[in-house]
């Protein structure tokens, strides 16, 4: 299994139910594929570089996970099929980005260790 992240942008006319339930089917379809969830960020709505699909805000959410390579094309046609995705990027981590990634939210949660 790789280390990958995906930064996925929802419509802005979902309800908080609806939202919800888009991550999970994501989160959930990981799980289902033999995937591990390592964090979820749910980044808010946040006003868009230029308008997609004549909207000009977006649902942010980040997934980091671990995933065989094999069902990432089937992550993406799902994110494609999806009417409530309007953008999504998958990129997959080296050992410095996974490193760097532990490191960022062991700060973020503070709980990093102090360094001797």
């Amino acid at each position: 299994m790789n280390h990958y992240e995906t930064v996925f942008i929802s419509t802005p006319i979902l309800s908080n139910d609806e939202y919800t339930r888009t991550v999970k089917k994501y989160t959930d379809f990981l799980k289902e594929n033999g995937g591990e969830v390592l964090h979820q960020e749910d980044w808010g709505i946040k006003q868009l570089a230029y308008p997609i699909q004549k909207k000009t805000t977006g649902f942010y959410t980040l997934i980091e996970f671990k995933l065989d390579t094999q069902l990432i094309r089937k992550l993406e046609t799902e994110f494609k099929r999806d009417q409530n995705i309007m953008r999504f990027l998958t990129t997959k981590f080296d050992k410095h980005a996974a490193d760097y990634s532990v490191k960022r939210r062991e700060k973020k949660a503070g709980t990093k260790k102090e360094e001797v």
